[in-house]
């Protein structure tokens, strides 16, 4: 079993299923557990998203929004462009404003997990460059 993955697979939020919709934005498998969903009262969603080893997402931005990570397991990183990356462990909180280019995803051995609160539509740009995330996991 690699790391974390129990802690992972048996969060308190529940582990989800294949998030299936967004595969296309994601290097490696994610699980999405939804949470709150966006409707006439609330302008923001909070889902539960879990990440395989080396599953880390494109890299994008919440054009008229924003977005809260609250890592919940295992162990990833957060990236903003042009700024070093954040290892997140349990308990940290990262804020993405809105606009920031960045992406988010697990260590290269380790499952994370992380409630993602966003607001605003995302926008979608190119894969993170595997060189640069090798490199990033290999310097730890």
């Amino acid at each position: 079993m690699s790391q974390h993955e129990e802690e992972v697979k048996h969060s308190v939020f529940g582990f989800g299923g294949a998030n299936d919709a967004y595969a296309r934005y994601f290097t490696g498998e994610s699980f999405l557990k939804g949470l709150v969903s966006a409707h006439d009262n609330i302008d923001w969603n909070m889902a539960q998203v879990s990440f395989e080893p080396g599953c880390i997402n494109h890299w994008h931005a919440h054009t008229d929004g924003y977005q809260v990570l609250i890592c919940t397991a295992g162990q990833g990183w957060v990236q903003e462009e042009g700024k070093e990356a954040v290892r997140m462990v349990p308990g940290d909180v990262y804020v993405i404003h809105k606009g920031v280019k960045h992406w988010h995803g697990a260590g290269k051995d380790s499952w994370f997990s992380h409630i993602a609160i966003t607001c605003g539509a995302t926008k979608w740009f190119e894969p993170v460059d595997e060189t640069e995330y090798t490199a990033l996991e290999d310097a730890q």
